[in-house]
């Protein structure tokens, strides 16, 4: 037994000693590579597994990847929509660098998403995500970078109520969340989160991500509830190039009011027989005589240096527009520069960017728009003296005077800075630590002089400066671990962040002056001193951050993301100084599962997405609204010690120990689907309830010192689909066709306003104060049951023989201001070397209050005002009333920009030169009677009403070309 046991064991000693030579001579060795695509970019997410085993690791952010393999065996390294490559491990293999070939096919899938302190591959999303590229963008005259998402992204409505280009647009993603405070999405450029979306110019934008449920926005607490834009700059990269921008642009006013000629006036007045009108002479378009035809120019030039160790981008930008309106021109003068370095092996990467831009520009006194519909056209502009021509009467001043006889000036400026290392720990550890500072000023000056009608006159001169800025520093870090194992994939990020912000400012206003030579560069010289004319101010607030996300995949098919995040800030109440904001989403890609084998051929791709999160809002409470705060009141006491009076401080705000941050809830189900390898598109479904909302209600007084308090009472719902569809029609070497579209329906709701502590019925809103007859009238209300922007009056119901209005007796809800339907459609052709494409977006089912011809359409303004053409013969005979007749459907439809391009190839490098033209506002498709039906639809004050103050929007037409030389 002891032999036969022997035997055995000299056997299996034999095998053993076989099996330890034999894997010694294959050997296991550390291969370390870098995965590049076309463009020289390291590609993350990619796989690289050693065949016939689970042996497998996923590249980094940078392309980078490391594997202990055995000798002799392959690595198989694949992405989806790129052709899968093959490489031998063998003595000699170290270090591995390939650039993957694009397949016939590129799939969205494909694409990297920005999430919040980090990046998903497309395929692998839970949450609701939209991604603009580069190309897709809107160019043109974009005086403010939130245009170029106009029509881009399926539930975010971008509104340009005027044509000024010193006006930015108003953003609104998923309807309104919020009563006074903010409802415009955070905007974070390049990892810094709460920036001015304007610091970033178009030409430097690389792509924009916009996360719109709440599992992708909780990332963000406290400041999420409105949805995030992620901004990426264009940044350095592997190789040489120079690339030139540039254009000049003729605009003119796209529409104006049809008012009476004089040759109209006249006849009127001489067919009606109106022997008190008085003809001064003159023929004068008021309208145009404060026009222009706007010349603009824009040049941008970029340079690129880029190896694998390091390289930089630096941009500079000039653009001018005069405006078509005279004396309202903006010039912008903008500077942007990346850096990346590497260092240690490249196991440290460091960035640095900086952006700069100064805008100057003139602002126009809007009240010249109600001066050019109200005068006489008869009315010359200069008399025969050559002055501007006078006439007395209410708001009847000469606008043309008002244009010229003033100085205003306004500068801005922009700077935000950021410097961030990023530290690979182990294989499967990052740390990033991302520091940044913005700076944002603004000067204001104007002077009205003695000779000035309105305020110049009766102050016998005025001049105003003020200065105001404010200033953010925040710090980032965060540790990243990625882990792919077999069919497992893992991610996990922890992260702290801290932000402080500073604000200031400064005023002083001075009248009385007896020369008018100094301008307001000398407020001193004014004789008249009153209380108010100078103030200044200062703030300061901070937000302390813990936050975590947590992904994981099985096979690519099945997905789950959790995140949280604990803020902290100064702007909260003694009793709710943090708040915690979770969220959790899944996703199941039912197209890879073997029972969905028979859709192979025409479905690509079928996603199902669910997920749920609590996001905040605290940009309604400003700095101290939580602590009681004494003020300068008109009050005043005597101090015997001085024997002399002096302004009594009292409380001017309660304390509110309970104030927070306004919570929203949002459910989130999305479908994602691929057809026939052309058509892609995403359906998504939302619920979204925001509670707590904040406003200010009336308190007793006493118990309390002052007779308002800042409070959570309200609670707003949101509820809503998307889709958006995306489609290669035609794709060959000789011609393509493709369409992107995308359309949206929200349902606002206001669900509650009191409790048993603050209680109101009613909050009343879009005041027609200012409008003759109808001060302090207001046309909307907020109250529970209707949409916030509710028009709530008399209907109009006829007629009479008279030409009076015959109304309905009770008030009730007559329209509102929230679009029914918001969509975008683009088209982009190319034919050889030649290019076509337009850009289109509208907004369906919103009403607006027509406040302009209800004030023109009266009887009493003839002969001495001005009337629209069709006023005459319409019948009216009633003086302004506000009611359901001045209420108009202002759904429309806008071709934004049509564009045709054709390109000279020099090089098969990538040098090109590309000339072009471009229309811009070419039409707009609309049964509204205003001059525009694109009006203000956010806030409290006059949304969704125009009155006498829609800046003409321009019809501009370009020619430009790019200039492209690569090395």
């Amino acid at each position: 037994m002891d032999k036969v046991w022997t035997n055995k064991s000299l056997v299996l000693t034999f095998v053993m000693l076989f099996l330890s030579v034999a894997a010694f001579a294959q050997g296991k060795k550390q291969v370390s590579g870098t995965i590049n695509d076309n463009t020289g970019m390291g590609m993350p997410g990619v796989s690289v597994i050693e065949v016939g085993t689970t042996n497998s690791v996923a590249t980094d952010i940078d392309g980078k990847f490391v594997i202990t393999a055995t000798v002799g065996s392959t690595l198989e390294i694949s992405f989806i929509g790129y052709e899968t490559q093959s490489v031998t491990v063998d003595e000699n293999t170290s270090n591995i660098e390939l650039t993957l070939q694009e397949g016939t096919l590129i799939l969205d899938a494909v694409e990297l998403v920005s999430v919040g302190y980090g990046t998903m591959r497309k395929q692998d999303l839970t949450g609701a995500i939209s991604t603009v590229g580069e190309k897709d963008l809107v160019k043109g005259n974009v005086t403010s970078t939130e245009r170029v998402l106009q029509g881009k992204v399926a539930g975010l409505a971008v509104v340009q109520d005027t044509g000024d280009p010193s006006s930015g647009s108003s953003l609104r993603l998923r309807g309104g969340t919020s009563l006074t405070a903010s409802n415009s999405p955070l905007i974070v450029v390049d990892g810094v989160a709460g920036v001015d979306i304007n610091v970033v110019q178009p030409s430097d934008i690389k792509s924009i991500d916009v996360l719109k449920d709440a599992s992708a926005t909780a990332i963000y607490g406290s400041r999420g509830a409105n949805g995030v834009i992620i901004i990426t700059t264009k940044s350095g990269k592997k190789g040489l190039s120079v690339v030139y921008n540039g254009f000049t642009s003729v605009g003119k006013a796209s529409n104006n009011l049809d008012l009476l000629s004089a040759n109209q006036w006249r006849a009127y007045v001489r067919d009606n027989n109106l022997m008190d009108a008085v003809d001064y002479g003159g023929d004068t378009n008021w309208q145009k005589e404060i026009q222009q035809t706007a010349y603009s120019q824009n040049h941008s030039l970029s340079i690129n240096s880029g190896s694998e160790d390091g390289g930089l981008r630096a941009s500079l930008q000039y653009f001018d527009n005069e405006g078509i309106i005279k004396r309202s021109g903006m010039e912008r003068l903008s500077g942007n520069i990346s850096v990346y370095q590497y260092a240690l092996d490249k196991a440290i990467k460091f960035d640095m960017g900086l952006m700069a831009n100064i805008d100057k520009w003139h602002p126009v006194d809007y009240r010249i728009f109600e001066r050019s519909f109200n005068l006489n056209p008869t009315i010359p502009v200069y008399d025969e003296n050559g002055d501007f021509t006078s006439v007395g009467g209410t708001l009847y001043e000469n606008p043309v005077e008002i244009l010229t006889n003033r100085t205003a000036d306004s500068k801005r400026h922009r700077l935000l800075g950021y410097f961030k290392t990023e530290v690979n720990l182990f294989n499967d550890f990052k740390a990033v630590v991302n520091t940044s500072l913005e700076h944002n000023a603004l000067n204001a000056d104007q002077y009205k002089p003695s000779y000035a009608v309105l305020e110049g006159r009766t102050e016998n001169g005025y001049g105003q400066k003020t200065y105001g800025e404010y200033t953010t520093a925040q710090i980032e870090a965060y540790l990243n671990y990625n882990k792919m194992f077999g069919k497992h994939s893992v991610n996990g990020m922890l992260g702290y962040s801290y932000l402080e912000n500073v604000y200031e400012g400064f005023g002083a206003q001075r009248s009385g002056f007896e020369t008018d030579l100094f301008g307001y560069n000398n407020l001193g010289a004014g004789y008249n001193y009153r209380l108010g004319d100078v103030y200044s101010y200062k703030g300061k607030s901070n937000l302390v951050s813990f936050f975590g996300r947590a992904n994981y995949s099985y096979d690519g098919k099945y997905m789950a993301t959790a995140t949280v995040r604990r803020d902290g800030s100064s702007r909260f109440g003694a009793n709710n100084k943090w708040g915690v904001f979770p969220s959790a989403s899944v996703a199941w890609r039912i197209s890879d599962e073997n029972f969905m084998d028979w859709s192979n051929d025409w479905l690509g791709n079928l996603k199902i997405r669910a997920g749920y999160g609590v996001t905040g809002n605290q940009d309604g409470i400003g700095e101290y609204k939580s602590l009681s705060i004494l003020g300068v009141g008109q009050d005043s006491y005597y101090n015997p010690a001085t024997d002399s009076w002096s302004l009594a401080y009292s409380p001017t705000q309660n304390p509110n120990p309970d104030l927070k941050w306004e919570e929203t809830q949002q459910l989130n189900l999305g479908l994602d689907f691929t057809l026939f390898n052309r058509i892609s598109g995403s359906f998504e479904y939302y619920s979204k309830t925001t509670k707590d909302l904040l406003y200010t209600y009336q308190v007793p007084q006493p118990p309390y010192l002052v007779g308002t308090m800042l409070a959570n009472v309200g609670e707003l719902s949101n509820k809503g689909v998307e889709l958006t569809l995306s489609a290669d029609i035609i794709n060959n070497d000789k011609f393509t066709w493709s369409v992107n579209t995308n359309f949206s329906h929200n349902k606002q709701m206001i669900e509650k306003l009191s409790n048993q502590t603050y209680d109101t019925d009613v909050i009343y809103s879009g005041s027609l104060h200012g409008l003759s007859g109808m001060s302090n009238q207001f046309s909307q209300i907020i109250a529970e049951g209707y949409p916030v922007g509710t028009f709530w009056g008399k209907e109009f119901l006829g007629f009479d023989e008279n030409g009076e209005f015959i109304l309905s007796e009770e008030d009730k809800a007559i329209g509102d201001v929230q679009p029914d339907l918001i969509m975008g459609l683009s088209m982009n052709f190319t034919y050889d070397n030649f290019d076509f494409g337009f850009t289109s977006y509208g907004m369906f089912g919103q009403e607006v209050l027509n406040a302009t011809n209800m004030m023109l359409y009266t009887p009493n303004r003839l002969p001495a005002y001005n009337v629209p053409d069709d006023f005459i013969g319409s019948g009216i005979n009633s003086a302004p009333t506000f009611s359901s007749y001045w209420i108009e459907k202002a759904s429309f439809f806008r071709l934004q920009t049509v564009t045709l391009g054709y390109t000279f190839p020099f090089k098969d490098n990538g040098s090109k030169l590309r000339i072009y033209v471009l229309g811009e506002n070419l039409a707009v498709f609309t049964n509204y009677d205003g001059t525009d039906p694109e009006v203000n639809l956010t806030g409290l004050d006059n949304p969704g009403m125009d009155r006498f103050n829609n800046f003409p929007r321009p019809r501009t037409f370009s020619v430009g070309l790019n200039f492209t030389l690569s090395k």
